[in-house]
């Protein structure tokens, strides 16, 4: 399915939770909407689904309009299947028979064979006959993933499919399941607040914030050039550093001149870099240095908070092998590809 919303505002009793939410999620494709808890993400979520009549705008998968207008398809006509957080396991039944429990207008060997087929797609053929009592939890989530995809829907809807699990499962089942669905050609979108599985999963990203969709574009487009500096600040670490537009263009930062690829601001003009951990590099042979102020160990990195002479806070991304000591000074260079630069004032900005 394509799934297209025009303008879409929903919300509960006249109340809008979300508006002006407008984007198109290709058929095959897994996108995300990504924000924190009350943005509006699950509300418009199950407008998609049907559950939620809109305030306004349009739902339309593969052109047909679903919801708007004086429309609204019921949930059961709309082609779409859900994964829900809680992952809503009949507990009476086995592993085989959740997974069948839509199917029983196919006849029976049929019915079988898709339930077999999908079993084998999520790994869990030797555990058929199992209560949901007898699974763990990431098994319990494979379940109701292949639950979900057992009609073929034309479209599956992920609400916080992972949030009751422990990171690490979290992590190894979110691209698990992303394997899965592209392995079935499936049209998936995702709700979450973590941005570990959207990056992980999604190929397009919208970030929801404050009932509005601020960008819609890839993980690596977020991460490196944000829409605006709400994105910024949500998406992945960073640091602002301080800099000044120079008379050519260029912004004159504690680090180095910086050379934007966009114009925009007027010399003399105070501006923020954004900064990324992995625009900082550790090199003995520079002769900047900058004294380590916090390090934080994530096994085959260090995390070193730095502090130059001046005392700008930098970020900087280490392999663990370089093992430096509170208070040690280290050198560093700025590797900078992505110029992205806000005004100080106005909160304006260009992308490079």
């Amino acid at each position: 399915m394509r799934l297209e919303l025009d303008q879409v505002a929903v919300g509960y009793e006249g109340r809008e939770v979300a508006g002006e939410v407008t984007l198109a999620v290709e058929p095959g494709q897994i996108a995300c909407l990504l924000g924190p808890s009350g943005s509006g993400k699950t509300t418009v979520l199950r407008a998609i689904a049907g559950f939620e009549p809109l305030l306004r705008g349009r739902i339309l998968g593969d052109g047909e309009l679903l919801s708007g207008q004086g429309r609204q398809v019921p949930p059961e006509r709309r082609g779409i299947g859900l994964v829900f957080q809680d992952f809503a396991l009949l507990p009476h039944l086995s592993c085989r028979d959740n997974v069948g429990f839509g199917l029983f207008a196919l006849p029976r060997a049929q019915r079988r064979q898709r339930v077999d087929e999908l079993l084998e797609v999520v790994g869990l053929t030797a555990h058929a006959g199992r209560y949901p009592h007898e699974l763990s939890g990431g098994m319990q989530q494979r379940v109701a993933l292949a639950r979900a995809l057992a009609p073929q829907p034309r479209l599956l809807l992920l609400d916080e499919p992972f949030s009751s699990l422990d990171p690490d499962l979290r992590e190894k089942l979110s691209l698990d399941v992303r394997l899965i669905l592209k392995q079935q050609g499936s049209t998936a979108l995702l709700v979450t607040h973590s941005q570990a599985e959207a990056f992980a999963m999604a190929d397009q990203v919208g970030v929801l914030s404050g009932g509005r969709l601020r960008q819609w574009a890839s993980a690596y487009e977020l991460y490196h050039r944000p829409a605006s500096r709400e994105v910024a600040q949500f998406i992945g670490e960073k640091i602002w550093l301080r800099g000044r537009v120079a008379p050519d263009g260029r912004i004159a930062t504690t680090l180095a001149l910086l050379q934007p690829r966009a114009t925009g601001f007027t010399p003399g003009q105070q501006v923020d870099v954004l900064l990324r951990p992995d625009d900082i590099i550790h090199d003995d042979a520079s002769p900047l240095q900058a004294r380590v102020v916090e390090r934080t160990f994530r096994g085959s990195e260090f995390l070193y908070t730095l502090a130059l002479d001046d005392g700008t806070r930098l970020l900087s991304l280490v392999p663990s092998h370089h093992d430096h000591a509170i208070d040690q000074k280290i050198g560093i260079r700025l590797d900078l590809e992505h110029v992205v630069v806000f005004g100080v004032d106005e909160g304006s900005g260009l992308r490079g």
